[in-house]
């Protein structure tokens, strides 16, 4: 074929995993590729440009742990780092390790069809460019395809309207009246950061959220010496924990005494990042009645920092318990509805009718409006595999392979679609985990089964559907254990601007937490790959 672009292999996502799966394979001397359909390398940290966007993972331990220099030489600012200063960081190391000369901007992925006879995949972007590899890897990211609700006339809108995925460079919001739609991770991050400098800001919530206290700080010099000292302990420790954090759960809720409850929930509410989670007892998890307790007290929080009563109970979540979604992390949130120019509608009471070329209106009235912003999630996990049109063996499509949920062989490979190496994917830990902590040992066990391929002279490796049975009745079992089962958030699939994704769970992360995974995974490496067809 003339014209096409012939690799070894290709990596799809310039992200936080793409960038270390690239050093990977250039370490191991592969004719290797990155194509990205953005302009510019960073993932979610190129694109996601909103105000208040910044980790909520601490940012020595979200950093890449790989390169001694890198921990030597980089001086986190704060505690939970901006989205600016990630990109830098993220920069700062792909030029470190002259990384961008194997990367490819602006090219978008449109199909990819398998070609048995040549044990190869065959890719063609949007922009008709064709490529071909032995083996694509895909770091497609868990939150990259942003979705939009379907209300009428949101293309009527006369001022500017957009997903906050794509936010614009430009936008200035001083003086404007603003509608908000949505109160996930992102929504949470935006409102108490535009609330000061807006006109007006009217947030349309569909259901309310949990949320704790980000409590981020700056990072002295001094601190930093110290974060370098501790960095072998500190990922020591990551590696330790279900989450990949450094807070670690404890047993014995019900051998303490109420007060002493009280007492460490007072003491990890004022603890940076998810301590409030990650350091407390583990039957929040598992038991209704402790994690109610605990909710109740979660409620009474909000309720002391928001004024107006009626307002507090809108924003106090009924149909989960704390931490059993997807739990973002705030400053002053809350407190925003204090203010005389933030206004809350609830949508559970006044339902949005359509979108006006002036507004909003619901079933209450009209909210006249310069600008929407769609804080509406993403179609998580799954959602960057779906926009793509992957064709495997006999022409199979991932799409109807998956139409009801993902099935994986321990979140790396998928039945019918060989030399299909996903990185993040669905049903590994990534979803449920510190990501960047998975994400590395997600690139060793790949680049790894990579090596051993080359070594071995093997050209096609698939999943075996014994393997992906297998582990499927584990991915169920550990989320069917928790009370998070029942929970309507990306975590187990639920999407309210998706068709069909309202109804039951769906398994599509893992649950076991990562050092089982680790353990899994390694076992399967040491043991020559039992579970995938090697040739």
């Amino acid at each position: 074929m003339s014209g096409v672009h012939e690799h070894e292999a290709i990596v799809i996502g310039a992200g936080v995993a793409g960038i270390y799966q690239i050093k990977r394979l250039v370490d191991l001397g592969a004719d290797a590729v990155v194509l990205e359909a953005e302009d510019d390398l960073g993932g979610t940290w190129f694109r996601n440009r909103y105000p208040g966007c910044r980790f909520d993972s601490e940012s020595y331990t979200y950093g890449y742990s790989f390169s001694q220099e890198i921990l030597d030489t980089w001086h986190w600012k704060e505690l939970f780092s901006s989205q600016p200063e990630n990109l830098r960081y993220l920069n700062h190391v792909a030029d470190l390790f002259g990384l961008r000369e194997h990367m490819r901007f602006g090219v978008r992925i449109a199909s990819m069809v398998w070609d048995e006879a040549a044990c190869s995949w065959t890719l063609t972007a949007t922009n008709g460019e064709t490529f071909r590899a032995r083996f694509v890897i895909t770091a497609l990211g868990p939150l990259s395809s942003p979705t939009l609700p379907a209300f009428e006339g949101m293309d009527e809108f006369a001022g500017e309207s957009f997903h906050t995925f794509r936010w614009p460079d430009d936008l200035d919001l001083t003086g404007k009246r603003v509608g908000q739609i949505g109160t996930g991770a992102t929504g949470i991050q935006i409102v108490p950061s535009i609330a000061p400098i807006v006109e007006h800001l009217t947030v349309f919530q569909r259901r309310p959220n949990w949320s704790s206290p980000l409590n981020n700080r700056s990072i002295t010099d001094e601190e930093m010496e110290e974060i370098r000292r501790r960095y072998p302990q500190i990922f020591e420790n990551c590696s330790t924990t279900v989450g990949g954090f450094e807070h670690v759960p404890r047993w014995g809720f019900w051998e303490a005494t109420p007060e002493e409850r009280r007492a460490l929930w007072d003491e990890l509410y004022t603890r940076p990042g998810f301590a409030i989670i990650g350091a407390n007892y583990a039957e929040i998890y598992f038991d209704e009645a402790a994690n109610q307790e605990l909710s109740n007290y979660i409620a009474d929080r909000i309720r002391g920092r928001v004024d107006d009563p009626e307002v507090a109970e809108k924003l106090i979540p009924t149909d989960h318990g704390f931490a059993l979604q997807r739990l973002p992390l705030e400053t002053n949130y809350f407190e925003a509805y204090n203010r005389d120019n933030v206004e809350l509608v609830s949508l559970q009471d006044t339902p949005i009718v359509r979108v006006t070329a002036d507004g909003i209106e619901t079933t209450a009235g009209h909210h006249d409006l310069d600008v929407i912003v769609y804080a509406t999630g993403f179609d998580a996990i799954t959602g960057a595999f779906d926009r793509v049109d992957i064709r495997g063996v006999d022409g199979m499509m991932l799409a109807d392979e998956w139409a009801d949920g993902p099935r994986t062989a321990v979140g790396m490979m998928t039945n019918g679609f060989p030399n299909l190496l996903m990185l993040a994917g669905p049903q590994s830990v990534s979803g449920s985990t510190n990501f960047p902590r998975a994400i590395e040992d997600g690139v060793e066990w790949v680049s790894d089964l990579i090596e051993y391929a080359r070594a071995e002279g093997i050209t096609r490796i698939e999943a075996e559907q014994a393997a992906e049975e297998e582990w499927a009745t584990e991915v169920a079992r550990m989320q069917d254990r928790l009370l998070i089962r029942n929970s309507k958030g990306w975590f187990t699939g639920y999407n309210a601007n998706l068709a069909g994704r309202e109804g039951k769970p769906r398994y599509q992360a893992y649950f076991g937490g990562a050092p089982r995974y680790r353990t899994r995974v390694a076992a399967i490496a040491e043991a020559g790959y039992p579970g995938f067809d090697l040739r």
